[in-house]
């Protein structure tokens, strides 16, 4: 079989995207030897391939930096209205390749590297992802960065340069081991430290109420120093900033606790305040309650809000006082969007500053607080909404409990003037939850303090206002919105996929690349015999090329003509790995009983992380692992059914898979996934969904028609009906002869011979503990299967849902996402405007 095509070797043949120009491939020859010239060390005269990659990205960060620092004197000068976007989590990945195609830099860059006889995707391979994030909430951020700085809005990303990253997840024996992700060790080239913006955070000591006010007293100080990475939006010379805080202790710290002479233990010490920005909390959609948390959220919150109103104060405006001292406008000119409850502290620290340190009355404070902020919503599962022990706020934030006690008087205060004598509902809507361990809810307070409050897909909106925040929906239903996730179109589709971009580019032009929804010029080439053609060729090279890393990874032989079924995402009981794993176990029964029949090949990929301390999560892993390890070596199955365990799944090794895969399950239980983005990159990349109605599946069956989606199970009324009724796994286990002997083997030890019982906590949570009904899907999901291979064996027809599905995916582009949130939310427009780039003068 014909070797792939490395993406090299493609980009060498394209030619619609324009050549590189020959003055731009000489600049960046010229730029990179200078730069590996005075990256060597003295005494070493060779090169290694970490040095070239470390002066190719300073090449082309020397192409940044002049519109980055441009982009920042347009801000000064025109005084936009400032949109600062608050997560603990930007999962960004790898910026090198991303920053080329952004800047248009990647074919000039290219020829260069080629001429010095070095290979381009060899060099990106070096660059450590960027893991400061754990899925869908971090990635999220990441793409809303791109499309910001796209469409030209003065936002600023902020959050903590963590030290440590997600896990780098390695299998070993069949089970997840978690190794420290040291993603600094070797520097990182695209980050700008910025001491002289080192801003002090308090926590603990107490509160004093003088006559000149509030004062909170006997702090201790813990450092905030900003890191700066350029965030470049696409060919408009706009670069917007992610600035990302690292905790430093200030030098007089614990010394003067000291005085007995200890001074080697005080200067260890300073470790104490440095631990707040030294790892990410591996938990994807559960709270984990611990102190060293809730300092991460008040550290970056506390900073980023000093940032936020010196910039306020200092900023260019329409007289020539030098200082704003006025907060009057300050929602005018600052928009704070809560990437979830994490940067909830946001409410009370700015309620803080205005009142205790401005001087700004509380109601005038509240008002202004109110319109400045704005909460996403990402989470419906009890066990991730965060709920923190009154006791330890009394502790480390003394004056924000306060705050969030008086807050939460006057709230009550009106829901009692509105509703007299209704004592069940001010419970309900208390911020301050009562019960053996007083507790702050902190949705409740994101969702009080903020004008504006969205769900991330319509149906995920619809569930926060029927039930989650039933009663605040029914006191200002003017404040709940929808906004419908979306990705970049950049990263998911040009650097990703740049075969399947490029047949796109032949036909309908390059405007879809900032204009998702031009992706609909396509459908009259639903039909087309060549375009079909081309659209399987592209897909039929990105699997050889994805098999021959897998051969290589896994030492298993991958048919690249079996259809690729991939299932990669956070592992969690309730986005359903188990039934996917009990759909192999059939698939592998089926072939077993009837050798001779003919069945469609597979390859299932299943791919994710658990979080170090989810017991089940886990034992979902080491099942996946397990059954692969029988299937895989049984004679009689060949080539038929292949299980893989994608390991150490993250933003670089996606980028890999997505535009390789044939099926993408998407199949949590309906109600549960709040959107998801993964289902969006696969549909842009000519994967067909298999799932649920659940989440952004249900806007992506209305985009390309539920007939072009593969559609199956309960819907969320269905699940609440079975809710009332009861759920009887045992029900379905007896009925369904296949479901059966599938829990049979699982249970028996089949799958682990060296330990029958190692699955014992997997089938008895499944039989009796199932909370996202895996069994009530399962017959459904069996018979949809049927549908996907009957499908499959026809290409042609295959295809031509591919088509559709891409031509019906420009709703979920991150830009029409940002677009909503500017126009509805923070109340400014996008803009086309070019800035002229550095070379240019700007008059």
């Amino acid at each position: 079989m014909a070797k792939p095509l490395t993406d090299s070797e493609r980009r060498k043949q394209i030619s619609v995207r324009g050549l590189a120009g020959l003055g731009d491939v000489a600049e960046v020859r010229k730029s990179f030897n200078r730069h590996l010239h005075f990256t060597l060390v003295k005494d070493r005269n060779v090169a290694t391939p970490r040095d070239y990659f470390f002066a190719l990205a300073h090449t082309v960060r020397d192409h940044l930096v002049g519109r980055w620092i441009r982009t920042q004197q347009h801000y000064y000068e025109r005084d936009p209205k400032r949109i600062y976007y608050l997560s603990l989590e930007f999962y960004m990945g790898r910026t090198l390749q991303n920053t080329m195609v952004n800047l248009g830099l990647q074919n000039a860059c290219d020829e260069a590297i080629y001429q010095l006889g070095l290979d381009l995707e060899e060099l990106e391979e070096i660059e450590e992802d960027a893991g400061l994030g754990n899925g869908g909430l971090g990635r999220l951020a990441a793409c809303f960065l791109d499309s910001m700085a796209t469409l030209g809005l003065a936002a600023y990303g902020y959050g903590i340069r963590y030290e440590f990253g997600i896990f780098n997840q390695k299998i070993v024996n069949g089970w997840q081991v978690e190794e420290a992700d040291d993603w600094l060790r070797y520097g990182n080239p695209w980050e700008k430290a910025r001491p002289e913006y080192m801003l002090p955070v308090h926590f603990y000591g107490r509160v004093e109420h003088t006559p000149e006010g509030v004062k909170w007293l006997d702090t201790q100080v813990v450092l905030a120093m900003p890191y700066d990475t350029p965030v470049p939006g696409y060919k408009n010379n706009t670069v917007n900033t992610m600035r990302l805080w690292s905790a430093k202790a200030p030098n007089d710290f614990k010394l003067q606790d000291f005085n007995v002479g200890d001074y080697v233990e005080a200067v260890l010490d300073r470790n104490l305040a440095e631990n707040i920005s030294r790892v990410l909390y591996p938990n994807d959609n559960f709270f984990e309650g611990k102190e060293l948390r809730l300092k991460q959220e008040y550290f970056v919150v506390a900073a980023t809000l000093q940032d936020i109103i010196r910039r306020f104060k200092s900023s260019k405006f329409g007289c020539r006082d030098p200082v704003r001292t006025s907060f009057e406008t300050f929602p005018d000119k600052v928009a704070i969007q809560l990437n979830d409850t994490h940067p909830a502290l946001s409410i009370p620290e700015l309620m803080r500053i205005l009142v205790d340190v401005e001087k700004v009355d509380w109601d005038k404070a509240w008002e202004i607080t109110k319109r400045t902020c704005a909460y996403t919503n990402h989470t419906v599962l009890p066990e991730a909404l965060e709920r923190w022990p009154v006791s330890m706020f009394e502790k480390l934030l003394p004056r924000h409990l306060d705050i969030i006690y008086a807050i939460n008087q006057r709230h009550l205060d009106h829901v009692a003037a509105l509703f007299p004598g209704d004592v069940d509902r001010l419970r309900r809507m208390s911020v301050i939850e009562e019960g053996d361990c007083k507790r702050i809810n902190m949705a409740h307070l994101c969702v009080i303090g903020s004008h504006a409050v969205n769900g991330v897909a319509r149906i995920h909106s619809e569930i926060v206002k029927q039930s989650v925040f039933k009663d605040f929906y029914e006191l200002e239903p003017e404040k709940f919105q929808n906004k419908t996730n979306g990705i970049t179109p950049r990263r998911w589709l040009l650097l990703c996929n740049p075969g399947l971009a490029d047949i796109i580019v032949e036909r309908i032009g390059e405007g879809f690349l900032t204009d998702l929804s031009q992706l609909k010029k396509l459908l009259p080439l639903v039909s087309d015999e060549v375009f079909i053609r081309d659209v399987a060729k592209v897909k039929q090279e990105n699997k050889l090329k994805f098999s021959a890393l897998l051969e290589k990874e896994y030492k298993v032989k991958i048919n690249p003509s079996s259809m690729f079924d991939v299932h990669v995402k956070r592992i969690h009981e309730y986005k359903r790995q188990l039934l996917n794993c009990l759909h192999i176990i059939t698939l592998y029964n089926r072939i077993k009983k009837d050798p001779a029949k003919s069945f469609v090949p597979r390859t299932v990929m299943i791919g994710g992380k658990a979080a170090p301390g989810y017991h089940m999560a886990k034992m979902i892993i080491k099942l996946v692992t397990s059954i692969g390890d029988v299937v895989n070596h049984d004679p009689v199955v060949g080539d038929r059914l292949k299980v893989i365990f994608l390991e150490n799944y993250r933003v670089s090794l996606a980028e890999k898979v997505i535009p390789a895969a044939d099926l993408s399950q998407q199949i949590s239980t309906a109600g549960t996934e709040a959107s998801g983005t993964g289902n969006m990159k696969f549909m842009l990349n000519g994967a067909l969904t298999i799932g649920t109605m659940d989440g952004a599946n249900v806007e992506m069956a209305e985009e390309a028609g539920i007939e072009n989606l593969f559609i199956f199970g309960l819907r969320v009324e269905d699940v609440e009906a079975l809710d009332q009724k009861g759920y009887n796994a045992r029900e379905y286990y007896e009925r369904l002869p296949e479901l059966k002997q599938a829990m049979d083997q699982i249970s028996s030890g089949f799958f682990s011979p060296k330990d029958p019982h190692c699955f014992k906590d997997v089938v008895n949570m499944l039989m009796y503990h199932d909370r996202f009904k895996v069994f009530a899907d399962y017959e459904a999901y069996m018979q949809c299967q049927a549908q996907v291979d009957q499908l499959y064996r026809n290409p042609k027809e295959w295809t031509k849902k591919v088509i559709k599905n891409i031509a019906c995916s420009g709703k979920f582009s991150s830009d029409r996402t940002i677009t909503e949130y500017a126009r509805d939310i923070w109340g400014v427009e996008p803009s086309d405007l070019q800035i002229p780039p550095p070379n240019i003068p700007k008059d």
